[in-house]
């Protein structure tokens, strides 16, 4: 969280909570199991405040679990979780911020929302409050899905369009470089994250080889 204490002692102690995570059983308990994690993460990070005589230290957060032909997220924060498939771009997540606020009641718009004195102001944050509040979701997935996990360093400095670009014509192993490079080159304002997953469905050739074209 910018402004805040220490951010990285809190994105370092979400990233080991979540690192414990068991093996995926089933989505439900997946995502419970990672509930648990961030809420025990979120008393540590009170903990710590307290001990360093500071009003916070937080950081933001998105997950995706994946288990069988689904995936799972959770977040608190701005940082977002979008899908491209088929051509288009998709937000999955809705920001925890004031911004996202007013533009839900219709109080201003997308272009406004991007240039918004109150952009980096969140709502929600691992370490903000002694009561974590976590949305979550999940989507089946669909042979070759991509996925793109950001902070908000990434989205407030390129549009969707400009994510489509480099997702549709670069491959998945260099889409995460050549993002946060773009969002570098446009002033790099806030700490850029990215990271990009690529599904694959390991029988899709076989229904192609069962399912021959007329």
């Amino acid at each position: 969280m910018g402004g805040h204490a220490v951010g990285d002692l809190a994105s370092r102690l979400v990233i080991d909570a979540l690192s414990r995570l068991a093996p995926p059983l089933a989505m439900k308990t997946c995502i419970a199991d990672a509930r648990a994690r961030l809420q025990k993460a979120n008393r540590q990070l009170r903990d710590e405040a307290a001990r360093r005589q500071v009003q916070r230290i937080g950081s933001t957060v998105i997950v995706l679990l994946a288990c069988d032909r689904f995936c799972g997220y959770l977040w608190a924060g701005d940082s977002r979780l979008y899908l491209y498939r088929e051509g288009q771009l998709r937000q999955l997540t809705r920001d925890h911020s004031q911004v996202e606020e007013l533009k839900s009641r219709g109080v201003i718009t997308d272009e406004e929302a991007r240039h918004h004195p109150a952009q980096h102001m969140i709502t929600r944050a691992v370490g903000a409050t002694d009561v974590l509040e976590l949305d979550d979701d999940a989507i089946e997935v669909a042979d070759g899905d991509v996925f793109l996990l950001c902070s908000d360093g990434l989205s407030n400095e390129i549009s969707d369009e400009e994510i489509l670009g480099v997702l549709t014509t670069v491959t998945c192993e260099r889409a995460s470089d050549e993002l946060v490079d773009l969002a570098i080159a446009r002033g790099g304002r806030d700490n850029v994250t990215a990271v990009v997953v690529h599904a694959e469905d390991p029988y899709a050739s076989d229904k192609t080889l069962l399912n021959p074209a007329p």
